[in-house]
């Protein structure tokens, strides 16, 4: 977090559950989310969509399982990656068992089609016994029709009502590794959901606004609810739902979580819209260097300005950066500082190494201070 008050935010308090070896509330790192939209059954092409989500820095993805077939697939997926694997399970409770039994680490259920409380049940006996937590999964496209008929229509007090009405089934079973999430397609609802279930409960939250579109449309919806509610201390962790591959949805979760300083992986790119100050193609550069330096993990921040307006400014705040130049000459920053020029024609690999040399620098004394860390350990 920032030192600055003004860029703080006080997350709100949760209770702690474990997805898989993923903490989630409390005071765990707010965790990204996404779901496989392969043929479970097709178990290369699940996992291999998997471990690209992983590359992309998903710490949790989900699998729907809606078929016996799917959930026989699932037993083979799980010990093929590295994440913690929640089953997505809809109408068939079996379905939640036998991915329990599969070696799923969460079970989604929405306990409004999922049938009675007695099946309900039998699901919560299923993820006791194979150590799964649970996600009650409230959606605004499917609530109880006794609510639809109490409230007319979705609305906050709905949604809210029904999450807390299921959690507390769980709570009789004596069950309370879950979270919950109540989502909608309307911005306006899922925030004002989520605000009224973060005041009646400790539960940890799942966040987001749910079918909100494809890439650009679903990434503004997604950034002004999510935002809202991450800026407000809410959520716990998050799904940015889009009409577009998984990998993506993981990227706009970590570039929410970096803009609001919750979470920091990866380069971020600081740049200028560019106009016809510009030394050099600014937007073609940024493009460039996003799509180079994505494999980055380490946090590094990079200044990619056109001109000397802004440019040495924004270099003080950032690890690295480029101001534009005249006669095709632009000055490269370390730490703030001026350090040497580069000529257009080499600027893009120059900056991909000096960011590849910096993140290899930050991995060696991170894994240099794991090493003391360990050493200490042991001697005590």
């Amino acid at each position: 977090m920032s030192y600055r008050p003004y860029q703080q935010i006080l997350r709100r308090k949760s209770r702690q559950i474990r997805v898989g070896r993923v903490r989630v509330g409390g005071d765990a790192p707010i965790s990204v989310q996404t779901m496989t939209n392969t043929p479970t059954e097709d178990v290369q092409a699940t996992i291999a969509q998997i471990r690209r989500c992983e590359e992309a820095g998903a710490d949790i993805v989900r699998v729907s399982v809606p078929t016996p077939e799917s959930t026989a697939a699932l037993r083979q997926i799980v010990r093929a990656v590295e994440v913690p694997i929640v089953a997505d399970i809809h109408f068939h409770y079996r379905r939640a068992i036998e991915a329990a039994e599969a070696g799923a680490a969460c079970l989604r259920i929405n306990p409004g089609n999922i049938g009675s409380k007695e099946r309900v049940r039998e699901v919560v006996k299923a993820a006791r016994d194979h150590g799964c937590s649970i996600r009650i999964g409230v959606n605004a496209g499917s609530l109880e029709r006794h609510l639809l008929e109490k409230y007319g229509e979705p609305n906050p007090e709905a949604l809210v009502e029904s999450a807390l009405w299921h959690a507390a089934h769980l709570q009789e079973e004596d069950f309370h590794e879950f979270k919950i999430s109540v989502k909608a397609s309307d911005v306006f609802l899922a925030v004002a959901a989520y605000q009224q279930l973060a005041e009646a409960c400790d539960h940890p939250l799942h966040i987001g606004i749910t079918e909100a579109g494809g890439r650009r449309t679903g990434t503004v919806k997604s950034a002004i609810g999510l935002g809202s509610l991450l800026w407000a201390g809410i959520g716990d962790t998050l799904r940015v739902s889009l009409s577009a591959e998984p990998e993506e949805e993981v990227r706009v979760g970590w570039e929410l979580l970096k803009s609001l300083g919750l979470r920091h992986r990866g380069v971020r790119i600081v740049s200028c819209p560019s106009c016809a100050r510009q030394g050099f193609d600014v937007i073609g550069t940024v493009a460039a260097l996003e799509e180079r330096l994505a494999h980055i993990e380490q946090p590094i921040t990079l200044s990619i300005i056109g001109c000397v307006v802004n440019g040495p400014g924004e270099a003080l705040m950032t690890d690295l950066g480029v101001t534009g130049g005249g006669a095709g000459t632009h000055m490269v920053y370390r730490a703030g500082r001026t350090d040497h020029t580069v000529k257009g024609e080499a600027m893009v690999e120059h900056i991909v190494a000096l960011v590849e040399a910096k993140a290899a620098e930050m991995a060696a004394a991170q894994a240099a201070a794991a090493a003391a860390g360990a050493r200490k350990q042991a001697a005590e």
